[in-house]
């Protein structure tokens, strides 16, 4: 079956969002809002998992939570103090209610649902081993890998039965996890993968990202940290740390456009940090010019700071329009190529015969920059300067992000002065890697021992790709190793 369009495939997409809540009387309608918090996370489907104390019960949809979780009879179908909620986001193969997590599994020790942000590298090899051992998978999300090792581990307990499955697997994720007694999450042990704790009231509650608990009024506890694993009862909450310390590797990506600008991360706010990558590209690579003028919507920020470091005008060039959906429109060749105007329109009043420097927050294939260029060139702007407040990117990521393959990536195919020329733009520049470094609150990179996961700009990977290394996966298994 064809992969589904998707509206915009010119950006990175984080893959998913995940919450879960203890401790609240009504928990699936705060997983609801907390997953509406956590949208911009994965957009294809949604899914809840509540339990009762006797019950686990579950609603799981494609589309958007407001178009699934907003009727109060959806929840009063999912009652109880426990919950966890994702967002998801696809990569490869078709979008199918059985990919839809949380992934729900009954054990002899009860039943357990867990929900995924990330991505195992060594997924198929393990799923390999699996299916001969007799293993029988429903769904094509490597999430199900952990719950395979999960059932036919030998330990008693869930928590030491899900530290068994994760010593046995590679990757980049966080996850929660319900069972009868517990809320669990996890972080691994490079912490590339977001995860916060938060209170409300006697509630507890593990979210992506902070904003989510901002959204029913919870307070901030701290970050999970890497390889940690938080387990919440009625007894309270504790945590163990049962795998070997290794140096944080957070995604730096995080920063650069996949967090909500509100959001906290890592004690750093999201909006202040892409305000700070703003100004570092403008003493970078400032130009004498008019306007400065932001891609929105995540173009934003960084513009702002750019305006404000540089002393030139900070004007919206461009608008965005946020009734955007699926077209119903047969997609001709020739509406697909102005499907760019559904989503963004010139303010040509503002840019006829003005210097323009043009923010955006990175260039993947380039299409969508080329279209933009042209639209701020037709509207009459006299020069088109480019800025892109994040390096190149010339490597596809392998922990948890939906991107293209390398041979489709602008920046591995061209220097930036070629980039320049295909985009349309008068002159094009990147922010450095020690100037990201920087507005991020570090010295620069360290070469040695970088402190974020930059691996699309570097190709410093820092978890092995083992999946990756042995070859091509046949075509007949290619959905195996599909992130959650």
């Amino acid at each position: 079956m064809t992969k589904p369009r998707r509206h915009d495939n010119d950006r990175f997409h984080d893959e998913c969002g995940i919450f879960g809540i203890f401790g609240h009387p009504e928990a699936s309608a705060h997983a609801a809002l907390g997953l509406h918090a956590l949208q911009h996370r994965g957009q294809e489907a949604a899914g809840i998992v509540a339990y009762n104390g006797e019950h686990f019960r579950s609603h799981r949809a494609l589309g958007l939570v407001g178009d699934n979780f907003s009727s109060e009879e959806v929840i009063r179908r999912l009652p109880g103090a426990m919950a966890i909620g994702h967002v998801r986001y696809s990569t490869t193969g078709e979008t199918v209610l059985r990919n839809v997590q949380p992934l729900f599994a009954d054990y002899e020790f009860g039943g357990l649902a867990i929900a995924h942000n990330g991505n195992l590298t060594n997924a198929y090899a393990a799923r390999k081993s699996l299916v001969r051992r007799g293993c029988i998978f429903q769904s094509t999300s490597d999430t199900e890998t952990i719950i395979h090792l999960i059932a036919i581990s030998h330990y008693s307990t869930v928590v030491d039965r899900m530290i068994d499955a994760l010593r046995q697997l590679e990757g980049a994720y966080s996850l929660v996890a319900l069972t009868r007694e517990n809320l669990i999450g996890v972080r691994d042990s490079l912490g590339i993968r977001p995860l916060v704790l938060g209170r409300f009231g006697e509630a507890y509650i593990l979210a992506s990202e902070t904003c989510a608990l901002d959204i029913i009024g919870a307070e901030f506890v701290r970050d999970v940290e890497p390889g940690e694993i938080i387990v919440i009862d009625d007894k309270g909450l504790r945590s163990i740390k049962p795998f070997a310390k290794a140096r944080s590797r957070f995604c730096i990506f995080e920063y650069i456009y996949f967090a909500r600008p509100d959001s906290v991360v890592l004690g750093k706010n999201v909006y202040e940090v892409r305000k700070r990558i703003g100004a570092e590209l403008a003493r970078e690579s400032h130009v004498d010019a008019d306007l400065v003028v932001p891609v929105p919507d995540s173009g934003v920020p960084a513009a702002i700071g750019y305006a404000e470091q540089s002393g030139v005008p900070f004007e919206i060039g461009i608008i965005r329009n946020h009734y955007v959906g699926r077209t119903f429109i047969e997609p001709t060749d020739r509406i697909r190529h102005l499907g760019v105007r559904l989503k963004h329109n010139a303010n040509a009043a503002y840019l006829r015969d003005k210097r323009v420097i043009l923010i955006d927050d990175s260039i993947v294939r380039g299409t969508t920059s080329v279209k933009i260029v042209e639209m701020v060139r037709r509207a009459g702007a006299r020069e088109i300067h480019m800025r892109i407040s994040s390096p190149p990117i010339r490597e596809s990521c392998f922990y948890g992000i939906d991107t293209p393959d390398r041979e489709k990536l602008l920046a591995a195919r061209y220097d930036v002065e070629a980039m320049a020329g295909h985009i349309g733009a008068d002159t094009l520049a990147f922010l450095s890697f020690d100037g990201l470094y920087r507005a991020v609150g570090g010295a620069g990179r360290d070469g040695e021992n970088p402190q974020y996961c930059d691996a699309c700009f570097s190709g410093d990977y820092p978890i092995k790709l083992s999946d990756r290394e042995e070859g091509p996966i046949p075509h007949q298994l290619s959905l195996l190793a599909e992130p959650g």
